[in-house]
């Protein structure tokens, strides 16, 4: 059950990734220009004023270095990109075992 959940988040986060992936796509030829949306910039408008807060609160209840160097450099990093890389990696955890089919006999 836990599988088929991960299998669904991962289809899901993988059609919002490919979906991000065509409007950066069409923003970029509109401006002639490489031009995507970074993650920091698509949780911002998701959180509204809460994103403010996420800040303190890594500082305050994990570590002060989780936030600078490591949640900074991937606030940084286009929305598609890492939509399909959390899309992938949910595959990777929700994928169905091999059937083993027949077994050795020999030693």
């Amino acid at each position: 059950m836990i599988k088929a959940t991960f299998r669904t988040c991962a289809f899901l986060l993988l059609a919002a990734g490919f979906v991000a992936a065509v409007m950066d796509g069409a923003r970029s030829l509109a401006a002639s220009a490489l031009d995507y949306a970074q993650l920091g910039g698509t949780v911002a408008g998701l959180l509204g004023e809460r994103f403010a807060a996420l800040q303190p609160a890594v500082e305050r209840n994990l570590h002060p270095l989780l936030w600078d160097p490591v949640l900074t450099k991937l606030l940084l990093l286009p929305t598609s990109l890492a939509l399909l890389g959390l899309g992938l990696l949910f595959h990777r955890i929700g994928r169905r075992s091999r059937a083993s089919i027949g077994y050795v006999t020999r030693n």
